[in-house]
C-alpha cells in the first residue's frame, strides 16, 4: 500500500524535530497524541505510540498482529509489539531504561489518547527521567503547512462544501438535528471521508459545537447552524453556516448581518505578519456597532489540518491570540459565534490558506 505522503516529506519532518529536542536538551520524545503521530508517520493508528530518539530512527509499538499492516501504511521500520496496555507500558519503560534517556518529552495535547492517566503512569514507571512538555515544538512544525497538507486540505475542502450543501437542503420545520447531520454525514463518507465530524444546533438554545440531538427539531422563528469537518488523506477542513427559518427580523436579522460584517472584516484583517489578538480587537468593534459585544464568543480563529481544530487556538488558549499570521498556515474563521438567548446560533466560517503573497485562499467555498 502506498504511503499517501511521500517518504522523504515525513522523514525531513522528523529529522526537523529532532534538531528542537537537541536543541533543548531532551534525550527523546514518547508520542501518544494521534496527529502528531500521524505528522511523523504518515498514518493514523489506534492507540498511538511513538518513541522519537534526539538521534536516530524512531520506534513505533503496535498491537502484536498489525506490525506487517503498519509497515505498509509507513516509512518506519522499528516495531515493537504488545498484546495490552501494561505491557506496552512496559515496553516503553524498557526501552526508555537501556538507551539511559534522562529528559523524555510528552505532548501535552489536547486530543484522545493524551489521557493524564498515561502521564501519570508514565512518571511511575520512570522514576529517573525527567519529564517536559514538547507540543510548542510540535506545533511550531504542524502550523505552516507544505504543499502536500495544502492539497489535503483543499481536496477536504471540497468535500465539505458539498456536504454543507446537501445538509442545508434538508433543513426545514419538523427535521431534527440528528436528521440533519445524517444527510452531511451520507455525503461525507459517500466521498471518502474517513473520520468526518458534524454539528448541528437548532435555537432557540444556543449549544457551541453541539452534537446532534435527536428530539431536537428545526421550527420557525430560531437559526439552524450546521458545523461540519470534512477530511482527506488524514487531513481537515472546517466549515460553518446558519439559517433562519421563517420571517426575519428584529435582533436576528441583526445578528446574522453582524456576523457577515465580522467575516468580511475577518478576511480583510487576517494578513502576514497581524497579531490574532489584532483582528479581534478590529471585529469587536463590529460587534458593537450592532449591539451584538455581549452574545460573541471571544475569539475568532483557529488552526486546522491533522486536527479539525489545532493550535493556535484563539478561543480556547489567550497565548495563542498573541501568535502572528504567517504564510502557510491554514486557518478557519470565524470559529466563534454569536450566541442569542431566543434563536440560537450565528455563524459563518470557512477554511482558509495563507498564501505567500498574503493572499487568502478559501478551500470550503460554496458554489
Amino acid at each position: 500500500m502506498p504511503l499517501r505522503f511521500p517518504r522523504d516529506i515525513l522523514v525531513s519532518r522528523y529529522e526537523r524535530f529532532q534538531e528542537l529536542l537537541r536543541s533543548r536538551g531532551i534525550d527523546a520524545v514518547m508520542l501518544r497524541t494521534l496527529s502528531s503521530f500521524a505528522y511523523f508517520t504518515g498514518v493514523k493508528w489506534l492507540r498511538p505510540a511513538l518513541l522519537i530518539p534526539s538521534e536516530g530512527e524512531p520506534t513505533a509499538f503496535v498491537i502484536r498482529g498489525e506490525e506487517e499492516l503498519f509497515k505498509s501504511y509507513t516509512w518506519i521500520r522499528n516495531i515493537v509489539t504488545y498484546a495490552e496496555g501494561g505491557e506496552l507500558m512496559a515496553a516503553v519503560s524498557r526501552a526508555i531504561r537501556e538507551r539511559g534517556y534522562r529528559v523524555v518529552g510528552l505532548e501535552f495535547g489536547i486530543e484522545r489518547d493524551a489521557y493524564i492517566l498515561f502521564y501519570e503512569m508514565f512518571k511511575r514507571l520512570n522514576p529517573g527521567v525527567r519529564v517536559v512538555d514538547v507540543s510548542e515544538e510540535i506545533y511550531g512544525l504542524r502550523m505552516v503547512k507544505d504543499g502536500y497538507e495544502q492539497e489535503a486540505i483543499r481536496a477536504a475542502g471540497r468535500r465539505a462544501a458539498k456536504a454543507m450543501e446537501r445538509a442545508l437542503s434538508s433543513v426545514k420545520p419538523g427535521v431534527s438535528e440528528s436528521e440533519i447531520a445524517a444527510e452531511a454525514y451520507h455525503e461525507l463518507y459517500r466521498m471518502g471521508c474517513e473520520h468526518p465530524l458534524v454539528y448541528v444546533n437548532v435555537g432557540p438554545h444556543p449549544r457551541i459545537h453541539a452534537e446532534p440531538l435527536g428530539d431536537v427539531r428545526a421550527k420557525e422563528g430560531v437559526f439552524v447552524t450546521v458545523v461540519i469537518g470534512a477530511d482527506y488523506a488524514g487531513y481537515y477542513a472546517n466549515m460553518a453556516r446558519t439559517v433562519f427559518l421563517g420571517s426575519l427580523s428584529g435582533a436576528a436579522e441583526r445578528a446574522l448581518r453582524c456576523m457577515d460584517e465580522v467575516y468580511r472584516v475577518a478576511k480583510k484583517l487576517t494578513k502576514p505578519g497581524t497579531r490574532f489578538i489584532d483582528v479581534m480587537q478590529g471585529l469587536d468593534k463590529v460587534y458593537r456597532d450592532y449591539g451584538m459585544l455581549q452574545h460573541r464568543v471571544a475569539g475568532y480563529a483557529h488552526g486546522v489540518g491533522l486536527q479539525v481544530e489545532e493550535p493556535p487556538i484563539t478561543t480556547i488558549v489567550p497565548k495563542h491570540r498573541m501568535i502572528r499570521v504567517r504564510p502557510g498556515m491554514a486557518l478557519a474563521f470565524v470559529h466563534a459565534p454569536i450566541a442569542l438567548p431566543g434563536y440560537g446560533q450565528v455563524k459563518r466560517e470557512d477554511t482558509f490558506l495563507v498564501k505567500e503573497d498574503g493572499e487568502l485562499e478559501n478551500v470550503t467555498e460554496m458554489g
